[in-house]
Order: structure tokens, then C-alpha cells, then sequence
């Protein structure tokens, strides 16, 4: 009671006679602040960002029909090694073209150099291994296959870098990127040790590679430059992913179109929904943010 007899003003610096915690109940409610960093979100938005998920969903997608259509003999070996060639080739066109607006002419030719040494090594490494991965799990059934495979490629989603900058400040990649690709590359490993050929695991692995340690760079490079150009490609992965899906069973392509759908459309109109539940509470009971200008 005593302390409501004292004037009392909210600083620090001067020496009162009450606790540094009080606070005048007065004051009290009208410090109250309801959601004051809160930026509504909206619908282009979050389609834009969802965009990352459907082109890593699709890749999947599509990497899954290709291993079912060289497993069934309805897809050539030799024609999925050179489009893999042919992909990468476009890729890194594509990469070299993009990054030149960033970085100067003598740090992309050592770039060029060093990419060309490590892809002629992978080259030659699985072409060498293809013969060990086709035997890796003879002793193994069907079932546990599958299984397995689902929970790797499980991980690699979960774990997948879906940000628009692929590496951190010291030019490394995060390590849940690296364990999302080495989750990636190991299920498609355990694919392709069911398949019949040397060409065929070889062709497949090599795919795999392309698709989930080289294409993920180039995606949130894209991703980082163009919207455009970002929109496309995610149109034309996911119109790739169903075409493909389609043509191995009406199932796989039901399952393939409603998971993109709902990932793109479902998932953002959810968030939209729910963010008018969103309450954070702000009020003198918080600690002091000191304002340095």
C-alpha cells in the first residue's frame, strides 16, 4: 500500500521505491499487445514457397516410374544413360549461365574445371561399381526392398533443403541437405540392386545422382533468381511426374496427382485457414528489447 502512494514511473536508471519487476496495474492492460510481429501470409505467397516441395515431390515421382519401367523392360537402359548425359549437360549449361551474374569470369572457370574433374570421376566410379550394386542384395527379399527404399526416400524428404540458398555463409551445404541426398542416392541404390542388368543399375544410379545430388543446386539457384523461371519448372516436373506415372498404372498416377495437388494448393489453403488462430501475446512481462539506432 505503501507503494501506491509513490509516483511511479517506468525506467530503470533512477531509484524508486518499489521492486524492478512492478509494473502500476493501470499501465498494466494497456501495455497489452496482441500478435505485434505477425505478418499475414498470403495465398501467391505460400504457393510460391510450396513450389520447392512439389519440384523435390515430382523428382521422386518421376525417379520411381523410371525404376519401374526399366525393371518391367519397357524403358531402355542406353536411352535413360544418355538422357542422364544430356540432362546434366543442359544443367550445367543452365547453372554456368545463372551463376555468371554473380560471381567473376576467373572463379567460374576454376568452378568449370573442378565440376568436370568430379563428374568424369563419378562417371567412371559407377560404371565400375554397377556389377557390386547389382549383386548388393541377392540375399534379400522383395518386401524388405520396398520397405526400406520407402523409409530412405521418407527421410530425404523430410530432411530436403527447401531454401533458396544452397549453401551457408562459409560455402558448405547444410548438414540435413547432405543427409537428405546420402538418404536419396542409398534408397535409389536399394532399387537398383533388383534390377537385371549391369546397364540398367549403372543407367539408374547414374539417374539418380543427376537428379537428387546435382539437380536440387540448380532447383534453389532458380529459385533464387527467377520466379519465372521458378513457376515453369515446377509446372513442367509435376506435368512430367503425372505423365509418367501414368503410363505405369492408374494407381501410381492417382497417388502421384492428388499428393502434388494437395502439397501445392491443399497444404497453402490449410495455412491460410489457420493462421487466424495464430495469438501471441506480447505485454511488460517480457524482457526489454533494447533499440540501438
Amino acid at each position: 500500500m505503501q507503494w501506491e502512494q509513490l509516483v511511479w514511473e517506468k525506467i530503470l536508471w533512477k531509484t524508486q521505491g518499489f521492486e524492478d519487476n512492478y509494473i502500476h496495474p493501470r499501465y498494466f492492460l494497456e501495455s497489452l499487445r496482441k500478435n505485434p510481429n505477425f505478418t499475414p501470409y498470403t495465398y501467391c505467397s505460400l504457393l510460391l514457397l510450396t513450389c520447392a516441395i512439389t519440384q523435390h515431390a515430382s523428382s521422386i515421382f518421376i525417379f520411381l516410374g523410371i525404376f519401374w519401367q526399366l525393371r518391367e523392360g519397357s524403358l531402355s537402359p542406353r536411352v535413360l544413360l544418355w538422357f542422364s548425359i544430356g540432362a546434366s549437360c543442359f544443367g550445367y549449361a543452365c547453372w554456368g549461365i545463372l551463376d555468371s551474374w554473380k560471381a567473376p569470369t576467373s572463379l567460374i572457370d576454376s568452378k568449370n574445371l573442378k565440376a568436370l574433374k568430379s563428374s568424369i570421376l563419378v562417371f567412371l566410379a559407377l560404371m565400375s561399381l554397377s556389377p557390386v550394386l547389382r549383386t548388393l542384395t541377392a540375399a534379400t527379399s522383395s518386401d524388405s526392398i520396398w520397405a526400406l527404399s520407402a523409409v530412405l526416400f521418407s527421410l530425404n524428404i523430410l530432411l530436403a533443403d527447401y531454401s533458396s540458398m544452397p549453401t551457408n555463409e562459409h560455402g558448405q551445404a547444410r548438414l540435413s541437405s547432405v543427409l537428405s541426398m546420402n538418404a536419396a542416392i542409398s534408397g535409389s541404390v536399394v532399387l537398383a540392386s533388383r534390377l537385371s542388368t549391369d546397364m540398367s543399375v549403372f543407367a539408374l544410379v547414374l539417374c539418380s545422382v543427376v537428379g537428387f545430388a546435382f539437380f536440387p543446386l540448380l532447383r534453389r539457384l532458380v529459385q533464387a533468381t527467377s520466379k519465372i523461371a521458378w513457376m515453369s519448372l515446377t509446372s513442367v516436373l509435376a506435368f512430367s511426374a503425372v505423365s509418367l506415372a501414368a503410363r505405369v498404372s492408374d494407381t501410381y498416377m492417382y497417388l502421384c496427382g492428388s499428393s502434388l495437388v494437395v502439397v501445392t494448393f491443399v497444404a497453402p489453403a490449410i495455412l491460410m485457414w489457420a493462421q487466424k488462430f495464430k495469438n501471441e501475446i506480447r505485454g511488460p512481462w517480457d524482457v526489454a528489447v533494447p533499440i540501438i539506432s
